[in-house]
């Protein structure tokens, strides 16, 4: 899975514990396609420091996410789910 896209998806359930520059640092960068520089100029602090910020929510993304596991029990349930559904599908078709 392409990490930007595993970032968000983790995001979206823990982005809660983050400060709320933090969230707008990650929000500009990944969601909003900002550079490190325009984010950096926008909240006059320095590259780095935004670099440091987003470097720190990422890590700490993965921490959750190995800790708790939200998203690889969101996908477990969602498989389920779906063979569930397989199940009532065949089981109509075999009555049409």
């Amino acid at each position: 899975m392409d990490k930007k896209i595993y970032l968000n998806q983790l995001y979206d359930y823990y982005s809660e514990l983050f400060t709320n520059k933090q969230r707008e640092y990650f929000e500009n960068y990944y969601f909003d396609d900002l550079s490190l520089g325009e984010i950096a100029e926008n909240n006059s602090i320095s590259r780095n420091a935004v670099h440091l910020q987003i470097k720190s929510v990422e890590e700490k993304l993965f921490f959750y996410e190995e800790k708790l596991k939200l998203l690889e029990k969101k996908e477990k349930i969602m498989k389920i789910i779906k063979n569930i559904e397989e199940e009532k599908k065949n089981k109509i078709e075999e009555l049409i």
